[in-house]
This record gives C-alpha cells, sequence and structure tokens, in this order.
C-alpha cells in the first residue's frame, strides 16, 4: 500500500488531489438536477455518450461540435478519439494528457 502510495514521486505530473474527476462528473450532475433526468434507459445512454465524448474532445482542446459534425458526415479531419488516449496514455503513465 505504501509503495502505491509513493508513485506519485516517481512521476510529478500525477495530480495529488481528486479534483479532476470531481470535475469530469459535475456539469453531467447539474444537467441531471435541472432536467430531471431521462424517461428510458435509451435516452440515459445517449445523454451518457455525449457527454463522454464532449468531455473527452474537451480534454484533448477538441471542437465537440467541429468532432462531431466531422464524424456524422464522413470526414475524417479530426482524430479518433482512441487513438489520442492511447497516445496519451503512451506518453504519461497515468494516462492523462500534458495539459493537467
Amino acid at each position: 500500500m505504501e509503495k502505491e502510495l509513493l508513485l506519485v514521486l516517481e512521476d510529478p505530473s500525477l495530480p495529488l488531489h481528486n479534483n479532476l474527476s470531481k470535475s469530469l462528473i459535475r456539469e453531467y450532475v447539474k444537467r441531471r438536477k435541472i432536467s430531471g433526468g431521462t424517461h428510458s434507459e435509451v435516452g440515459r445512454q445517449s445523454r451518457d455518450t455525449f457527454a463522454s465524448l464532449k468531455k473527452t474532445c474537451r480534454l484533448y482542446s477538441l471542437s465537440f461540435w467541429d468532432y462531431l459534425t466531422d464524424r456524422l458526415n464522413g470526414v475524417g479531419l479530426f482524430p479518433r478519439l482512441e487513438s489520442l488516449i492511447e497516445k496519451a496514455s503512451q506518453v504519461l503513465s497515468c494516462g492523462l494528457c500534458s495539459s493537467f
């Protein structure tokens, strides 16, 4: 257990707090409270998928709207999100992009 806690000393890019985790779900929770949730399982899945895509685009400094229209129109100018995540995980051991 102690060895795991000391990992932060080996990689100074690791955050010392969990504010990032909390901020990733904050917008989702606020929207859910305002709207009262969804009426169906399909609606919940749709909301969760778009919220996840939006957050991921924001993490990698991509315009969510441009990314979405690129994917829907099949243009292919934007990189695939999984390739960005994989590249970031190779650079930083924690998988976060360097903007944190």
